[in-house]
């Protein structure tokens, strides 16, 4: 649309009553130039006021709908950590393994290690790690991968405190040549962290495990 025609239309629009914001979603017009073509164009008292009350409105339902949806994911929460948990030893090794499968390092033949960005995932691999397979925590190695940008001595205290974790289990962190500012998904914000060990046996048996479990979904496929 022209810009002329969009000046045009937006008299219109706001003769009729339109906020700067309605007018803006339906032209693609920014408010400074809105403001500068309706600068003499003020609302009425009334029109601003319905157009508070309206507002108030909107917020008021926004916080109700937020409310019940909290309270809708509380009541799933109990439920299901009433359903599910604790896991017994079977289930907490088989949850590591599916885990692990989507997570995990598969290309190397000796090295045993989970990345991710949200500590949960992490914490949950390092109960796994230590629970189910069984491998001292002292042998676990943690490496974080950050940006340039991020205090290193900050994040580390923060897997460290997340992962109750001791510090002497961390190596040198990658640092990024790239800013937390120049990415888009930032994850959980503080970096990437890297649980490993190397114990290839163990690593040969949960890729075989995962391949057994592959082979279960797929009956008919001949195995390799």
């Amino acid at each position: 649309m022209a810009l002329f025609a969009k000046h045009t239309q937006a008299l219109t629009l706001r003769r009729l009553g339109k906020s700067y914001n309605e007018i803006k979603q339906q032209l693609n017009v920014s408010k400074s130039t809105l403001s500068l073509w309706l600068r003499n164009y003020p609302l009425s008292e009334e029109r601003l006021y319905q157009l508070r009350t309206a507002q108030r409105k909107i917020e008021k339902y926004r916080a109700t709908m937020l409310l019940k949806r909290e309270k809708r994911l509380a009541s799933y929460y109990k439920k299901q950590k009433q359903l599910l948990l604790p896991l017994s030893e079977r289930e907490c090794l088989l949850a590591g393994i599916f885990l692990y499968w989507g997570e995990g390092n598969k290309v190397s033949s000796h090295v045993v290690s989970v990345s991710n960005t949200d500590p949960n995932v992490l914490k949950f691999t390092l109960l796994w790690m230590t629970k189910s397979l069984r491998i001292p925590k002292k042998d676990i190695k943690v490496r974080l991968h950050l940006y340039k940008d991020m205090d290193i001595n900050k994040e580390t205290s923060f897997w460290v405190k997340k992962l109750n974790i001791s510090r002497s289990n961390f190596g040198n962190p990658y640092i990024k040549t790239t800013k937390t500012t120049e990415v888009i998904h930032r994850g959980f914000g503080h970096g990437t962290c890297t649980l490993n060990t190397c114990h290839t046996i163990l690593k040969e048996k949960i890729l075989m495990t995962i391949k057994a479990i592959g082979h279960y979904a797929n009956p008919n496929e001949v195995e390799k």
